[in-house]
């Protein structure tokens, strides 16, 4: 009950922070450049609360339909304009000022990532050394050239100061199918260039924590044993009869030896069951274990609900990366740009089925990491508000009609054609607009239920 209080919590905030950063950008430009704004609203349908200003005689509401939000502006496509408030109507403002008023939009999510990525870096990163652990030989990692104990030194000229700093980076050079240069400081203390071949890498298997799977390309760990710290409840590993305290010998006959490996027999393993041999109180047990299936970036691994014991990291190992105010704006500025490229990219990647459209999100999905990132703290919520507002800036730019980006087509039509796009071409692609976002709307919540149910 908790996590759900906290998901919807945690979805409502960001919702109300990204869909107000969004219209303000339309209602500060179009104010800006002499357009009179009507209503500024955040959600749709009936309002909850409303309030006219003594102002500027605009009306601010809170709507009951948190799923966006609008700027309603003076234009006599929507109703009869006096004729002295004929010049701020929107209709008759120059194509240039149009255009500005809806690129304004996504533009201020680009600006609020930008700033909060910035925030992020002044504050600090906390992390680990970019040593490499314990590596397969034949991953392909390995194959290239990486050996345990290397240290990361950069990756096509780009500095590391921690483990997984440019992990963005190499997911868009996978997606792009370039290979990457890494420079690593051996052992032997001398520094020498590795090829990463990410240009063999599919692209379904670009995402959070699968890319370093798919290359082999593992951190510096501290040696954990495989012992039971914890079991959640009604977890399989609970249903099974697993106990803190267990030490896991073997599964299915092959011996395991820390933590690590534990966890890699179960991941590739979803759904069979498992013979897992424990040691508990020095007697010896079998128990019978069925990971269940959990679904990340399209694909399935397996999951038990336990953790190990608690080991610290030793003190130098720790990193804090942590920038001055002009790097951490200039770093903000490439994380939004190469989250941004990423995302498209994917989109095209979808498009031609190369990546699964399991991968697009609904309001569940994103309201469950609202509330999960809210509840590790405001750090990790910070940048879930800024990938989110990434999201919704490119998705309001896509060319489709009901989009800012359909509007901004409609533009270019009619600077091209010299004239106004007509009224039915409008209305027809209005219509194609409205059935492709209900029809990403439906994929979305179904791939959100699958993922509740599967």
């Amino acid at each position: 009950m908790v996590n759900i209080l906290f998901d919807i919590g945690g979805f409502l905030v960001a919702i109300a922070i990204l869909v107000a950063i969004h219209e303000y950008g339309h209602f500060w430009v179009a104010r800006t450049l002499g357009v009179k704004v009507l209503r500024f609203s955040i959600g749709f349908g009936k309002p909850l609360w409303k309030k006219v200003s003594e102002v500027d005689g605009v009306e601010y509401t809170i709507s009951a339909i948190p799923l966006g939000g609008y700027v309603k502006m003076l234009d006599e496509n929507e109703g009869d304009v006096p004729a002295e408030e004929l010049p701020q109507a929107f209709n008759r403002q120059p194509l240039w000022k149009r255009s500005l008023i809806v690129l304004a939009g996504p533009v201020a999510n680009f600006i609020l990532a930008i700033f909060l990525f910035a925030v992020l870096n002044m504050w600090g990163t906390p992390g680990v050394t970019p040593e490499v652990g314990k590596l397969e030989i034949s991953s392909v990692a390995s194959q290239a050239g990486v050996e345990e104990g290397d240290m990361l030194v950069s990756v096509d000229g780009r500095d590391y100061r921690y483990w997984g700093q440019h992990d963005l980076y190499l997911y868009n050079q996978v997606i792009k199918g370039q290979d990457a240069h890494l420079i690593v400081l051996g052992l032997d203390g001398r520094q020498r260039e590795v090829t990463l071949p990410l240009s063999t890498i599919p692209a379904s298997d670009v995402g959070p924590g699968l890319l370093p799977r798919a290359l082999g390309l593992t951190r510096w760990r501290p040696e954990i044993p495989a012992v039971i710290g914890r079991v959640v409840e009604d977890s399989p590993a609970s249903l099974g009869g697993m106990q803190v305290f267990d030490r896991v010998i073997s599964i299915d006959g092959e011996t395991i030896i820390d933590w690590a490996e534990f966890v890699v027999a179960v991941i590739d393993r979803p759904g069979d069951e498992l013979r897992i041999l424990v040691e508990r109180d020095d007697v010896q047990l079998e128990l019978n274990v069925t990971p269940e299936t959990i679904t990340e970036g399209g694909r399935m691994f397996g999951r038990v609900g336990v953790a190990p014991e608690f080991v610290d990291i030793p003190e130098n190992r720790r990193v804090l990366a942590r920038d001055n105010l002009p790097m951490a704006v200039l770093n903000g500025i490439d994380e939004t740009w190469l989250m941004s490229v990423l995302t498209l990219r994917m989109l095209g990647k979808m498009l031609v089925l190369e990546v699964s459209p399991k991968n697009i999100s609904g309001p569940i999905t994103i309201a469950q990491y609202a509330g999960q990132t809210a509840q590790i703290g405001l750090q990790p919520f910070i940048s879930f508000l800024a990938i989110i507002s990434i999201s919704l800036g490119v998705l309001n730019l896509l060319p489709i009609p009901m989009l800012d980006g359909g509007h901004l087509l409609f533009y270019i039509g009619e600077a091209i054609t010299r004239k106004p796009v007509s009224e039915r071409v409008m209305a027809v692609g209005q219509q194609f607009g409205l059935v492709l976002l209900l029809g990403l709307m439906c994929l979305a919540f179904y791939n959100d239920i699958f993922r509740l149910i599967g």
